[in-house]
């Protein structure tokens, strides 16, 4: 499998993250420039690929997302595939970040991969709340960061709260944001910028505690 990058970020990084995209947006859509330019800012070097059905589109094959458990092999071969400084964490935006969770735990123990990042994390589909996607997020043995606006669609923080989650998860809510992390201004006084910087720092804060935890070293 050949695949394509877009690399952002300080080649001395503290750490690299690959990064997926979510089911229906490119690797290059503008809310994935938008959380990618806040994590190199952070100090992260992030390579973005996109998965084998995203790039046919580009051919302008109609072609819809497969099952997430249909992706795991792909997001493997895009971790192989990269040389990047530093530990190294993987996640993505919705479907990405989800898919990214399900293969972290055998790669968090061979030591390749430190932490799991999910922006966005589709607890469920719209809608839909008894169709959860949580199985195997109650064993996993990972650190994991998802950061979820309070209003997702895709899981609110009422509805997140009743669900049995692994220990190693930690949630960061931003207040009334949406599936892209974006609050209503004019309810809160906040801005999707704001919204995104917090989450960087909080990322940034929670990969260097992680780190340090492990033991890693650049």
């Amino acid at each position: 499998m050949q695949v394509h990058y877009l690399i952002d970020g300080p080649e001395d990084a503290f750490a690299s993250l690959i990064l997926a995209h979510g089911a229906g947006a490119a690797m290059d859509s503008d809310g994935m420039n938008a959380l990618v330019r806040v994590l190199a800012t952070a100090g992260f070097r992030v390579a973005r690929f996109e998965f084998a059905y995203m790039e046919a589109r580009r051919l302008g094959a109609r072609k819809p997302p497969p099952k997430a458990e249909l992706l795991r092999d792909e997001y493997l071969a895009a971790i192989d595939a990269v040389s990047l400084p530093g530990p190294l964490f993987i996640g993505g935006k919705s479907m990405g970040g989800r898919v990214a969770s399900m293969i972290a735990d055998p790669l968090h123990r061979e030591g390749r991969v430190a932490g799991v990042l999910c922006l966005g994390y589709p607890f469920h589909p719209p809608a839909k709340p008894q169709q959860l996607r949580t199985t195997h997020l109650e064993a996993l043995a990972t650190p994991c960061l998802i950061c979820q606006g309070t209003r997702d669609a895709f899981g609110t923080r009422e509805e997140v709260a009743s669900y049995r989650l692994s220990r190693q998860i930690e949630l960061f809510w931003l207040e009334d944001g949406d599936h892209d992390l974006r609050p209503r201004r004019k309810l809160t006084g906040l801005s999707h910028a704001d919204h995104l910087d917090a989450m960087a720092a909080k990322v940034r804060d929670w990969a260097r505690r992680i780190l340090t935890e492990s033991g890693a070293r650049r």
